[in-house]
């Protein structure tokens, strides 16, 4: 197959998108296809020579209409030679040349763009699951309208997730478009811990965006009633100027480390440091990255939301909480007064791991979802 796959996101970036896309991109082309990557990027000077596929990167800083008009036309380009477009990421630019190219779609469907969106934009305060439940003012209401609008314009919709699937459907697409397809996790073999500063006995990791939904400053009133706790904070956002004036209001300023944006393998090294990992969102897609923290032997503290369920068994491969703080710290205590505990979440996570987000199982599903989209038969399963 011809596969042109569009993304918002790409390394050096940090994200889910980031982290999957070249992978599946690599398993594309090591399987005999012809595939080409279109993303957006803080730079375009990039080596992507280590690809075995060309990569075209637009420029993230660029005024925003510009930069969409350049989008659309780099779309049509590598849009018109290929068999069937992979959308990750700019999922209303892709749709709109789709309508006039009319080659086969598959998108791919990790979180609720509208909530996000209206979240970030201070639009709202309601969390994910009644935001769709809520009629809200013209604003929300055109969000709502173009995320399923152009939902509906894919042939194949794949989600990482029974949960998001559920949504998705309530957005509009049919059961029999909508494919769950678990992420994998690269298995990394002697991650080196980073050098830092912090002289704590124990210290827990978070990653990803600092946004109000992470509830991080909770972990961070939780850590500040247990002594010789640290915590590694990977990651960027709006959030981050009132954690850390919350970390210096709870005399923990020598106790947290704020590692900010970090690229992929940094990232690993500063999660190698910590003893434990803290997922507490009220709204979780399909966390790519407690998958990374129990491949590398965390054990996994997560509020019990979204598709977190699916991956986590409570107190067999990870520790399962509600989103409250008395909940966190128990579950957080949990762990720290019980090392024969934590120890055996650690092996149970990564026998998980090994055996259910394996790539081999997500590259061959994927695989089977583009080629019945564009009507090639479908290969012998290698599983």
């Amino acid at each position: 197959m011809k596969i042109f796959i569009i993304t918002g996101i790409f390394p050096p970036d940090i994200g889910g998108p980031a982290t999957y896309v070249p992978a599946i991109a690599t398993a594309f082309a090591n399987n005999g296809n012809e595939v080409t990557v279109l993303t957006l990027s803080d730079g375009v000077a990039h080596d992507d020579s280590q690809h075995p596929f060309p990569v075209t990167r637009i420029r993230r800083s660029t005024h925003k209409l510009l930069r969409w008009l350049i989008t659309l036309v780099a779309i049509l380009r590598f849009a018109r030679n290929a068999e069937v477009l992979f959308v990750n990421g700019l999922a209303m630019e892709a749709a709109l040349v789709n309508k006039f190219l009319r080659k086969p779609l598959v998108l791919k469907v990790v979180g609720d763009f509208a909530w996000e969106r209206a979240q970030n934009y201070g639009w709202i305060e309601d969390d994910f699951e009644t935001f769709q439940k809520v009629e809200y003012g013209w604003r929300v209401k055109w969000l709502k309208i173009l995320r399923s609008w152009w939902l509906q314009q894919a042939d194949r919709v794949i989600v990482p997730s029974k949960y998001l699937a559920k949504w998705a459907r309530h957005w509009g697409v049919s059961e029999d478009k909508c494919s769950v397809i678990y992420n994998a996790v690269t298995a990394v073999n002697g991650v080196q811990p980073a050098e830092i500063s912090l002289n704590t006995a124990r210290n827990i990791v978070v990653v990803g965006r600092l946004v109000s939904w992470k509830h991080i400053d909770e972990v961070l009133e939780v850590m500040a009633d247990i002594d010789d706790l640290g915590a590694i904070i990977v990651g960027d956002g709006p959030e981050r100027p009132r954690l850390e004036k919350s970390a210096s209001m709870l005399a923990l300023a020598d106790r947290v480390h704020f590692a900010g944006y970090c690229s992929q393998a940094k990232t690993r090294s500063l999660m190698a440091v910590g003893d434990y990992y803290v997922l507490n969102s009220s709204y979780e897609g399909f966390p790519h990255v407690i998958v990374e923290a129990m491949q590398l032997g965390l054990p996994v503290i997560s509020t019990s939301v979204g598709g977190v369920p699916e991956i986590i068994t409570d107190r067999v491969n990870g520790i399962l909480v509600e989103r409250n703080k008395s909940s966190l710290a128990g579950g957080l205590r949990s762990l720290l007064d019980d090392p024969e505990l934590a120890a055996s979440i650690s092996v149970s996570a990564q026998e998980t791991i090994s055996n259910y987000f394996n790539h081999l199982v997500m590259e061959t599903k994927t695989e089977e979802v583009l080629r019945r989209a564009t009507g090639h038969s479908v290969m012998p399963s290698k599983n």
